[in-house]
């Protein structure tokens, strides 16, 4: 979004990101996941748990950071896709060291969840009754379910990224064409 009066843009709007939301879901499900199938004193609750709250907190803090960088916000976006990338890896190993079964990408029980996840409004309390009454092995496929799309949503997001930065560039460019204005207008 274009700022008329000065050189930083609105920013911010981290909650209307598709991504935030989808990351949101993530992290409380996670949560959840490994208070019911972790044991305690497992390390990998508090691994699962960081990766999950980095790839939120990380969209969040590089929303804030676009309005004086560009560079930030990218690299911050990228925090967030790689520790949840790292996130589906446990998620993963978690299915692989107990025997259990990970759905194919276009298994029923894959796509009903993709298609459950595109409704409106989604929080985590429209999956809470699956996740909190359902078997590990498939609550674990849920969250790798919504981590591709978090994290598909993440590389498009980076992408969309780039292309406004190559287009429209950042704060130091933003700076000088707002003093150049200036000059202009009172010269």
């Amino acid at each position: 979004m274009k700022n008329p009066v000065g050189f930083i843009p609105v920013h911010g709007n981290y909650r209307e990101l598709l991504s935030y939301r989808k990351a949101e879901i993530v992290f409380d499900l996670t949560y959840r996941f490994c208070e019911r199938f972790l044991k305690r004193g497992d390390r990998t609750i508090d691994q699962m748990q960081q990766a999950a709250r980095s790839g939120k907190q990380n969209i969040i803090e590089g929303s804030q950071a676009s309005g004086t960088s560009k560079e930030m916000e990218i690299k911050l976006t990228n925090v967030a896709r790689a520790s949840l990338a790292e996130l589906l890896a446990d998620y993963e190993d978690f299915l692989r060291v107990r025997g259990g079964k990970r759905w194919e990408k276009d298994s029923k029980e894959a796509l009903f969840v993709r298609r459950f996840a595109l409704q409106d409004g989604m929080t985590y309390d429209r999956y809470r009754g699956f996740v909190e009454t359902r078997p590990a092995e498939i609550v674990a496929n849920i969250a790798i379910c919504l981590l591709h799309q978090t994290n598909f949503l993440l590389d498009r997001q980076i992408r969309a990224l780039e292309r406004d930065f190559l287009k429209e560039g950042g704060l130091r460019e933003r700076m000088t064409q707002a003093r150049v204005r200036t000059r202009q207008q009172s010269g």
